[in-house]
Parts: structure tokens; C-alpha cells; sequence
């Protein structure tokens, strides 16, 4: 099935280039012409892509008829597949550049509407060929040397036989899809178009609580500031938790719908068995993660001291313990970066500077534009284009570093693997750009001026595991636990959810050791997530943390071998099931041992930090 790939939607977010180079060639938007020349070149492409829509039928019922006609349809199904990708990215990238620009948004629709129609008319391919049979369609693959490009692809489909339905019932399913994605479009349109968000008067200011204010005044240096903004948020969401909690409750059973559809045993087991990983995986990392919460905590005491706080809260946990010690304009995040990244060799980091040099990046905010930051890296043919709203912070670097690790991924992928294979899956992805983030990380304590400096990137590293891994398992615990609550028959009201969420808030945070007081209202912090709609998905940010600390300990200790499988993974694309590559490049995420690397590094930082804080005490 046709897929939009936006990557890397961030959570934080040898020698450099020079400033002048570096201010004249990324201080600008990017450049869109190598996707097209033009909106009328994407028209005359989108008019033409249209028009063959209809030639895929033509093969329904006649997969099996030789290996030669196989190939001629899936030469067919992903060339379409590929210009579709191609049109989306050219129309995405301009809708986000300008959110206000009504037209482009729906050139975006209407592209949307068109890989609605390509998924539509795609349908019977899976259960044909599942009908065929694993033999017959191997010895296909086997006779017809153009089918080799497509032999990952056609036995990961046999591998679906037993939750694949008749053409008749996967075509409803497919065409269901503009249905079940309803609560998340609902919910999305309610809290950020007509909740009625409250003015409220915030360190001398009238300001519009809404999640873009919260966030910036969560973390406020006032406690009474900050304290404030979470009541009145959290307060004003607690008014609409029934109609939330009604959305919820419909994605939640829209999902186990569509697995019971397909005869899985959970919506869990469902959502993994996409991409072929093992539900140990999740039950590795919520067991691991549960065993070692004194990891956590610990770094939640060392917050309290940092702070000077006797009585810590949830609304003291966005605060930064040390200060910035100052800027970081564009400039000098291009050159910590790209120096960050020396360990892994010239022609890794000349694809960067060959990204910046060619504009694939857009780089500032600006009125209209879409906030936050992502790769899209869909367009085969051309390259991968990054956007990002770069603040001139230390944050924006890491997001910056973050981003282009994807793109990186993407460039490798896409040179060393044909379109069919090319793409790869989020499992995988996430961990391109945290290896890199682990890798800034390094430089930055490596190269810092002083304690104070030194001090800062330690607190930036330790709050990137806190709501990197610690937080992202927490909300993939919860994630698992409201779906089994529909799949026992539950309704998920909003009563219930918040129980669920406060439970788990107060276990991971101490609330019960006195670590951190968890108040009864901020249990219904599920109702700001959007990512409890988006089908076990965090979970992968916390998997994909820990793989890529393994990866970047290795790199950095000079294993040759080890940079070769790293390298061999980014190759690798979507060759093979996600969780295989990463266990063949020598991580298993379906054990406990990457995920307690992750805690002995937490640890080790605290222990470095506790060292200067015990010695600047005493002077």
C-alpha cells in the first residue's frame, strides 16, 4: 500500500563549512525545482499518473498467468507507487511552507485522495497472490530475473496469508480506511481549531493558553508561572475529557476492528505484525524499562538539587537545570554538526554538505509555515528535503543533527537499493537520527569550554533520555493497556484513562517515594498526546534510542566492524524486516541488554555531573 513517509517529526525537536558559505547556501528556502519546475510540470505529471490508475486492473485475476506478466505488474504497481510519492513531496513541502496558502493545501488534498484511489485499485494484489500460493510465486521469482528486485516485497505479502482477506472484503477495508482515520482528524481539528482555549495572565502577559504557550511557559524559571499554566491547561482539557476521551475511544476501537478484521489476536500484536516485529520487542522494553525506573528517579532527585527544590512537582519537570551558556545561530550549529560527525568519514559527511550546498533544507520559521521539524525522504529520484524552524538554540542543533541523520539514512537507502525496497520502516528509521544525536552529544561534552558548559550538555543529554525513552515508554504502556481495555469489552471512558495515565505517571515519576507529586488533575494529561492515535508508534523512539546508543559506542571506539554493519544498515533500507537488520547489525531489541545500556549511560552522566556539582560546592 501506498504510504505518505514524513520522518522524523523530532522530540526535541573534520572541517566545517565556512560561515560565509554556511550563511549564503542554508539561509534559504529550499529549493523545490529538482521535484518540479513548476505547478503546472506536477499538474501534467498528477493528469498522466490519473490516467494510468486504471491500466492496474487490467491484471486482476492474471498475476498467475507467467513470471513475465508478475514482473509487468509489479514494474507497474511501483513505478505508479513512485511518481505518487514524488507528487505528494512537491505538494507537501509547499503546503507547509505557507499553512496559509489554501490552494496548495488542497493540491496536498487532492494527491491524498489520488493514493486513496491507487490503494483502492492495488487491493486485490495481496490476496492473489496469496491464493497463489508460496510456491508457485517464489518459482516466478525464481524463472524471471526482473522479479528479483521485488522478491522482499512479494514474500513479505505471502507472509501476511493469514490476515489477508478475500479482494472483495480487502477492497472495503481499504476504502474503510477515510473512516477509521476519522477520530484522529476530529481530534486534531477540536484542540487545535475550536477548543476554546482561556486567556490567562502569565508573568505580566495575556496570553492564549493553548499548547503553543503551554509549552513555552511549562518551563518557565518561576515555579508559580509554571505551576499556573499547567492548572489552567490541564484544567481547561479536563472540561472537554468526555469528548476527547470519546475520540480516543473510537480510535482505540477502529484499531481493534481493523485487527480482529484480520484475524489477529491484539490490536498489539496487529500494529507490529506490519513490519514483521516481535511483540517481545514491546514487552522487552515496557519489563526492562519498569525494572530499572530508579534510573528515573534518580535523575529526578539530581533535577530537585539542581533546582533547589524540597517538594518537587510535575509542573517543575520542563525546567533546564543549567542555563545556556549562549547562542547557537545556524552557523555554528552547521559546523558542530558536521564536526560531530567526523568519526564517520568524508564521504559520509560530504552527503551532508552536498544537502546544504543544493538547498534541501528549509531552515527558519516564518509566518505560515509548519512548526516543528521532519525529513521527507520519498522522492527516490531526486533527494530528501528537510524542514525545519531553527531557533538559534542548542535544541535546534540537536534537531538539526537529528534531521539530517534521517536524510543521511535516506541517501544511503535510496543509492544502494532499487525504489521496491528502498523505503524503511520507522523501527529503523528513528535510529538514524538518534546515532547522530548520540554523536553531537559526544563533540559537545568533549569540546566544552568549562564546567558550567560542560554541565549544560550533560542536563540537554540526560533530558533527551527522560522524555526520549523514559516518557515514550511510558505513553507506549499506556497505549497498550487502553487497547486492552476495548479488547476486554471496556469502554474507554474518560474516567478510566485518566486512572490508567495517573497510575502510570506516579509509578514512573516516584510519586509514592516522594521523588516528584503527581496532583490528582494532571491525570489528564492523555487528553494533550496525539500520539495515542497514531497505532503503537511511540514506541519505537525509546527502541530506536537504545539501538542507536549501542550503534554509537561502538563507532566511537574505533570498531571497524562495527562501522561497517552500521553502514550496512542504512544501506539496507527496507530489504528485510526491521528488527532482523537491526539484530544482524548487532543489536537485539527483543532482549533486556540494550535497554539497560541506556540506564548504565544515564548513569555514568549523572555520576559526571554529581562530580562537578560536589566540586563547584565546595569552592
Amino acid at each position: 500500500m501506498f504510504k505518505q513517509s514524513l520522518i522524523g517529526l523530532a522530540l526535541f525537536a573534520g572541517a566545517a563549512l565556512s560561515p560565509a558559505l554556511v550563511a549564503e547556501e542554508t539561509q534559504q528556502n529550499w529549493d523545490l525545482t529538482p521535484l518540479y519546475a513548476d505547478w503546472q510540470q506536477w499538474q501534467g505529471q498528477k493528469t498522466s499518473l490519473e490516467k494510468q490508475l486504471d491500466q492496474l486492473a487490467a491484471y486482476q485475476g492474471k498475476l498467475g498467468h507467467s513470471a513475465a506478466t508478475l514482473a509487468d505488474a509489479m514494474d507497474l504497481y511501483y513505478g505508479l507507487s513512485k511518481t505518487l510519492s514524488q507528487l505528494y513531496v512537491y505538494a507537501n513541502l509547499n503546503a507547509d511552507t505557507d499553512l496559509r496558502n489554501s490552494d496548495n493545501g488542497a493540491k496536498r488534498q487532492s494527491i491524498a485522495m489520488l493514493a486513496n484511489r491507487f490503494n483502492q485499485g492495488s487491493s486485490f494484489i495481496n490476496p492473489e497472490l496469496i491464493s497463489l500460493g508460496e510456491e508457485k510465486v517464489l518459482a516466478m521469482v525464481k524463472s524471471e530475473p526482473r522479479l528479483a528486485d521485488y522478491r522482499f516485497p512479494l514474500e513479505n505479502i505471502l507472509r501476511g496469508k493469514a490476515h489477508t482477506l478475500a479482494p472483495a472484503a480487502e477492497k472495503i477495508l481499504a476504502a474503510a480506511g477515510t473512516v477509521t482515520s476519522a477520530p484522529y482528524s476530529s481530534y486534531a481539528t477540536f484542540t487545535n481549531a475550536e477548543l476554546p482555549w482561556p486567556e490567562v495572565e502569565l508573568d505580566g502577559e495575556l496570553v492564549t493558553l493553548n499548547q503553543a504557550t503551554y509549552a513555552r511557559f511549562r518551563s518557565h524559571p518561576d515555579r508559580d508561572v509554571r505551576k499556573k499554566a499547567f492548572d489552567n491547561f490541564f484544567g481547561t482539557l479536563s472540561k472537554y475529557r468526555r469528548t476527547i476521551a470519546s475520540l480516543l475511544d473510537a480510535n482505540v476501537k477502529a484499531d481493534v476492528f481493523n485487527a480482529r478484521s484480520r484475524n489477529h489476536d491484539s490490536a498489539l500484536e496487529a500494529a507490529l505484525s506490519e513490519d514483521n516485529i516481535p511483540v517481545e520487542v514491546y514487552s522487552a522494553l515496557v519489563d526492562t524499562t519498569n525494572a530499572n525506573l530508579d534510573t528515573l528517579q534518580r535523575y529526578l532527585k539530581l533535577r530537585s538539587r539542581m533546582l533547589k527544590l524540597d517538594d518537587q512537582g510535575y509542573f517543575d519537570i520542563y525546567p533546564a537545570v543549567v542555563k545556556a551558556t549562549g547562542d547557537y545561530p545556524i552557523e555554528r550549529g552547521i559546523e558542530m554538526m558536521l564536526a560531530s560527525l567526523e568519526p564517520m568519514g568524508d564521504s559520509y559527511v560530504n552527503k551532508i554538505r552536498t544537502g546544504l550546498d543544493q538547498r534541501w533544507m528549509d531552515t527558519y520559521p516564518k509566518l505560515g509555515k509548519r512548526s516543528g521539524a521532519y525529513m521527507s525522504g520519498s522522492a527516490y529520484d531526486v533527494h530528501p528535503y528537510v524542514l525545519m524552524n531553527y531557533n538559534d538554540d542548542y535544541t535546534s542543533v540537536s534537531t538539526l543533527t537529528h534531521e539530517w541523520g534521517h536524510a543521511t539514512h535516506s541517501v544511503y537507502a535510496n543509492a544502494n537499493q532499487p525504489y521496491a525496497t528502498a523505503g524503511y520502516a520507522t523501527f529503523t528509521a528513528e535510529i538514524a537520527s538518534t546515532f547522530q544525536e548520540h554523536l553531537l552529544t559526544d563533540y559537545a561534552l568533549k569540546n566544552a569550554a568549562d564546567d558550567n558548559e560542560r554541565l549544560y550538555y550533560l542536563g540537554q543529554t540526560l533530558e533527551k533520555f527522560r522524555q526520549t525513552f523514559f516518557r515514550q515508554t511510558m505513553f507506549a504502556e499506556f497505549e497498550r493497556a487502553i487497547h486492552e481495555e476495548v479488547e476486554k469489552g471496556q469502554p474507554l471512558s474518560d474516567t478510566r484513562a485518566s486512572e490508567i495515565y495517573l497510575d502510570l505517571l506516579r509509578r514512573y515519576h516516584g510519586h509514592d517515594k516522594g521523588v516528584m507529586a503527581i496532583d490528582d488533575a494532571y491525570g489528564i494529561e492523555w487528553a494533550y498526546v496525539p500520539h495515542f492515535y497514531y497505532n503503537f508508534y511511540v514506541y519505537q523512539y525509546a527502541t530506536s534510542i537504545a539501538a542507536s546508543a549501542a550503534f554509537a559506542d561502538e563507532v566511537l571506539s574505533g570498531d571497524k566492524a562495527a562501522y561497517d554493519r552500521y553502514l550496512n544498515l542504512l544501506k539496507s533500507g527496507g530489504s528485510d524486516y526491521p528488527y532482523d537488520l537491526v539484530k544482524t547489525a548487532g543489536v537485539d531489541l527483543a532482549s533486556a541488554q540494550p535497554y539497560e545500556a541506556i540506564f548504565n549511560r544515564m548513569n555514568r552522566l549523572m555520576d559526571e555531573m554529581e562530580t562537578i556539582l560536589d566540586r563547584s560546592e565546595k569552592l
